[in-house]
């Protein structure tokens, strides 16, 4: 691909868990990170939840909500410039996800909201988005995407080792010990979307603030065997899920705090289902997004796998921007033409490369 001049890329992700719009700043070449910058994070009004929430789903989302989600990451942007005014000039690049209402790979469909063409026009930088469809166009899955970047990051570490993300959906990814190898990675389960709709059904609450509520319960196993039946946690990757996949019906009769004990161990449990399809077993866990903040997850999970369970930032990450750091890196492959995904990411026939640019100018 000849040389490239690392360059400032803005990442913006808005994850399954819908509660707002990740911004951050890396330096890269879409092949090794130089630098890392500031980051920020704007929350969803109740409004737009809403709008994301009737939008679910659906293969044709509204014009208002597409606008309204496009301005939403132009706020996360403006907001994170303004803060930080020395990157005005700075970033090159804007990588935005988007935010998915749809993802069913098996019928060749994955839909993530956010208009790249009008926010690249309403901030002046070129924007890439639609990271995923071309993935699954392809025969691919389309998720996970972030495995190029965590074997990025990962590249000074012991391996073989796992990232773990606990955002709405969680999954994982395996880094062997060749650093030339291409990791292995799929979506394990529930994360924290169950538990979070749970928490704002079921109290005053709306998330299971530092695994409160959840150790205050007592999970029910019966339920969490009933709920492992699904035969998605025992089939072989490449694999991944929608929102939509998973629900926590059998649990509704339950106190809220044996409702949340009940959900942690669910997820708890596909996580460890899922690590028996790694090729070696990893030395530790290192576990990135929301779950990470929740004591009873991390707690469960290290007494589950007898693998050390550590938060990333034990190695120096940012937990809460890994994601929106990845699309920024991903943005940067794609206008490279570099491949964004593998067959042993997301099940793609041979490495692809992907998303859309949208000229600022």
């Amino acid at each position: 691909m000849g040389n490239f001049v690392p360059i400032w890329t803005l990442g913006l992700m808005s994850g399954t868990s819908m509660d707002g719009i990740d911004a951050a700043l890396i330096k890269t070449d879409g092949e090794k990170i130089f630098d890392v910058g500031p980051a920020t994070t704007i929350r969803y009004t109740d409004g737009l939840k809403k709008l994301i929430r009737a939008a679910l789903g659906r293969k044709k989302p509204s014009p208002i909500l597409i606008q309204t989600i496009t301005d939403a990451h132009f706020e996360a942007v403006t907001t994170l410039l303004s803060e930080n005014p020395g990157f005005k000039e700075k970033i090159k690049l804007i990588g935005m996800h988007g935010h998915t209402i749809l993802h069913a790979p098996n019928t060749n469909t994955t839909l993530q909201v956010g208009d790249g063409e009008r926010l690249a026009k309403n901030i002046g930088v070129n924007v890439v988005c639609d990271f995923r469809s071309a993935d699954v166009a392809n025969g691919g899955q389309g998720a996970p995407l972030t495995p190029l970047y965590h074997s990025a990051l990962a590249e000074g570490l012991e391996k073989p080792l796992i990232v773990v993300n606990i955002g709405g959906i969680a999954n994982l990814t395996w880094i062997g010990r060749d650093n030339h190898s291409t990791p292995i990675a799929f979506d394990t389960g529930p994360g924290n979307c169950l538990l979070d709709d749970w928490v704002q059904g079921n109290t005053t609450e709306q998330f299971d603030k530092n695994g409160i509520l959840s150790a205050a319960g007592i999970p029910n196993d019966r339920l969490v065997q009933i709920m492992m039946e699904d035969p998605y946690f025992n089939s072989p990757p490449p694999k991944s899920l929608d929102r939509l996949d998973l629900n926590y019906k059998c649990i509704s009769g339950l106190e809220p705090a044996d409702g949340a004990a009940t959900l942690v161990l669910y997820t708890c449990k596909t996580i460890m289902a899922a690590i028996q399809y790694v090729p070696e077993p990893p030395k530790r866990l290192l576990v990135t997004g929301g779950g990470r903040l929740n004591s009873t997850i991390m707690h469960e999970l290290s007494c589950l796998t007898s693998i050390p369970v550590e938060p990333v930032e034990a190695v120096g990450w940012d937990g809460d921007m890994l994601e929106a750091q990845a699309f920024g890196f991903l943005a940067v492959r794609s206008i490279r033409g570099l491949h964004l995904s593998t067959p042993t990411t997301t099940g793609i026939r041979g490495p692809i490369s992907g998303g859309i640019l949208y000229q600022a100018k």
